[in-house]
């Protein structure tokens, strides 16, 4: 049998991270006390090194710079102004379609 798969925090996963960076620990201690495999380790290590203290964002969450939040945000906002649009056209074209059935009266 395969042993359970161990979750860490992000807190846990940059610390680990940075220990394992220092020159005064080996690897090999730092894998046998928190009982990770190699793979994840260096996983986070190279994660670390690419975003520093960004590079942990958790479940589902992207790691995105200023800028591609900004254009993030932009986009869904322009969605929900599109979709807005779509519902006011409808309506208007529903009470549109009343007005024309009582106009010869």
């Amino acid at each position: 049998m395969s042993k359970p798969r161990k979750t860490c925090t992000k807190e846990e996963e940059l610390s680990i991270a940075k220990l394992s960076l220092e020159d005064n620990e080996s690897v090999q201690s730092i894998l046998e006390r928190y009982g990770i495999v190699p793979n994840t380790l260096y996983n986070w290590r190279s994660k670390y090194l690419k975003n520093t203290e960004s590079a942990f964002p958790g479940k589902g969450n992207k790691m995105m710079t200023d800028e591609e939040r900004k254009i993030h945000e932009l986009e869904k906002e322009l969605r929900e102004t599109r979709l807005e649009r779509d519902i006011l056209k409808k309506a208007v074209g529903i009470f549109s379609k009343n007005d024309r059935k009582f106009s010869n009266l």
